[in-house]
């Protein structure tokens, strides 16, 4: 299951659940779109993939599978 971060791993923007600038890579880090696009050149820093818009998951599933609150650097 997909690990929602609620921050950029950047420069710590929050980017909660509904966030559109939200952008990940395929190990779920977590960027914001600023950061992705005049930052980091659409490039993970940490495994060099590309970043993605990440999904917004339905509100009526966050009970049952709640976002993160804490920014997880290890990838």
């Amino acid at each position: 299951m997909l690990k929602i971060k609620t921050n950029c791993e950047n420069c710590n923007k929050p980017l909660p659940n509904e966030s559109s600038e939200a952008m990940i890579c395929t190990f779920e880090c977590t960027f914001c779109k600023d950061c992705v696009e005049n930052v980091l050149n659409n490039c993970c820093p940490k495994c060099g993939g590309n970043l993605e818009k990440r999904p917004i998951r339905p509100t009526r599933l966050l009970d049952k599978y709640p976002v993160s609150n804490s920014t997880n650097t290890s990838g």
